[in-house]
């Protein structure tokens, strides 16, 4: 097959190997639109005296390039307009759509690959996807409700996205998570020379310029730095300071140094004194004017791509990701791309189904340790209950529940007596890494239970 054809194909193909039904020759225009962890659809205008335009049904598949770079993507038809003037407008989204109509029993991993085998195991009906990866991530993913299977790709709390990370690719019916997709290919614009954009002048004037740290409790009072203000590297003529509280970070009163150190490593993480890129260009309106020869470099950019971005008034540099591209397949050339800051919203693009799944799946992370802990604890799992007396007496002076019934052999043991209610998961004799003792004190070693999910500590500011 002609890489640059676009083909029809039945609803029911699977191989795409040929041609299918045929070429679709008289389109007037196809754009294949893809963004980074996003959408992924193709909208097309056909003349209702084009060859083969009766073909043209609900259902059946469109084959054509998403880029100039990837092989042909098939795209399901979901829409064709009534004719006006004479033309349709159809659009078709890609096949990887199809999983929101696959539903996937619960299941739990404790890894990004086990995630993808346990979904795909659980899914109910049979799945034809497959999936990869190149992550190592190790981290506890639990779905506790009968779920979309695209909605567990990413999009909402829980998600492989939301706790492993990374970039999807489709390939036909491949699932590919890469930890990084693109790639930097050296190419770098110059913000004044070959960016210029009035949206970006208002971004550089919001910049944070530097950040003033301070530590505080109510029993040693506030710590902050003899010089109060660390400034962000670059030249700025005005000046916009972010308050860093950095209360949380020790328990004991810091050193100047420890918040000096870490104020600089928080600025250097967060972009402090950066311009945050926003830019969208258009190859379609640029092919024919002067300004063309400034951005055509981007046209060897790749989705997901790295894009450096110099700002020599502000003598300071940034980088920005592809993150959306609009594809001519008819001329083989992008029309537009965007870069800008990164974004995960892949629930955006499962239909109509999108408010349902976010209404039943989306769930705060308290809201996922409460239902687990209800499932456990109302389940009925077995267990072995039992008075004791922990001195060998009459009476008993405690109440023990096990996973056996022998003292002896029990590992997972809560032991409640006068004393407090304490777990542990190394025997009758503990040590408790969990407990709620008579004094009132609650002790919660974390390191030493399971936690329904890996997650971070989010910063709050964005440049």
């Amino acid at each position: 097959m002609v890489d640059t054809m676009i083909t029809l194909h039945e609803s029911t193909e699977m191989s795409f190997t040929t041609n299918g039904l045929g070429a679709l020759s008289d389109a007037i225009t196809c754009e294949v639109t893809e963004e980074r962890n996003g959408e992924f659809e193709l909208e097309m205008e056909y003349p209702v005296t084009g060859i083969r335009y009766k073909e043209l049904q609900l259902r059946r598949i469109i084959m054509a390039k998403p880029n100039p770079y990837s092989d042909p993507q098939p795209f399901r038809i979901y829409a064709i307009t009534k004719p006006i003037n004479g033309i349709v407008t159809i659009n078709a989204e890609h096949i990887s759509y199809d999983m929101s109509g696959y539903p996937v029993s619960a299941f739990a991993a404790d890894t990004v690959q086990n995630a993808f085998i346990n979904m795909k195991s659980a899914s109910a009906v049979d799945c034809p996807f497959s999936f990869s990866t190149d992550k190592i991530t190790t981290a506890n993913m639990t779905v506790l409700k009968p779920s979309s299977m695209r909605s567990l790709l990413g999009g909402v709390d829980g998600s492989i996205l939301d706790v492993y990370g990374g970039e999807y690719e489709f390939d036909k019916f491949n699932v590919k998570l890469w930890n990084k997709r693109g790639a930097d290919r050296g190419v770098s614009i110059r913000y004044g020379k070959n960016l210029t954009d009035l949206k970006q002048e208002e971004n550089c004037s919001s910049v944070y310029t530097g950040v003033y740290p301070f530590w505080y409790s109510e029993q040693e009072g506030l710590v902050q730095l003899n010089e109060k203000i660390v400034k962000a590297s670059g030249t700025y003529n005005f000046t916009r300071i972010y308050p860093l509280d950095l209360s949380q970070e020790w328990q004991e009163k810091p050193s100047q140094e420890q918040l000096r150190t870490r104020a600089n490593s928080y600025m250097k993480a967060n972009n402090i004194g950066v311009p945050a890129v926003s830019l969208t260009v258009s190859f379609a309106q640029l092919s024919q004017s002067s300004e063309y020869a400034k951005y055509a470099l981007l046209e060897d950019v790749h989705l997901c791509d790295t894009v450096g971005v110099e700002f020599p008034k502000l003598n300071v540099s940034a980088t920005a990701k592809c993150i959306k591209t609009i594809y001519d397949a008819i001329s083989n050339k992008y029309a537009s791309i965007e870069l800008g800051e990164s974004r995960t919203n892949l629930a955006s693009t499962i239909s109509d189904q999108k408010q349902a799944i976010s209404d039943t799946i989306t769930k705060t992370f308290m809201q996922q340790a409460i239902e687990n802990a209800t499932q456990l604890i109302s389940g009925g799992l077995g267990g072995f209950v039992i008075m004791h007396s922990s001195t060998g007496g009459k009476y008993p002076d405690e109440i023990l529940i096990m996973d056996t019934d022998d003292i002896a052999t029990a590992k997972k043991v809560w032991r409640w007596n006068k004393g407090g209610l304490g777990y542990s998961s190394t025997g009758y004799n503990g040590p408790f890494a969990l407990a709620m003792t008579q004094d009132g004190q609650i002790v919660a070693d974390l390191s030493l239970i399971h936690i329904s999910r890996a997650h971070e500590t989010s910063q709050d500011l964005v440049c």
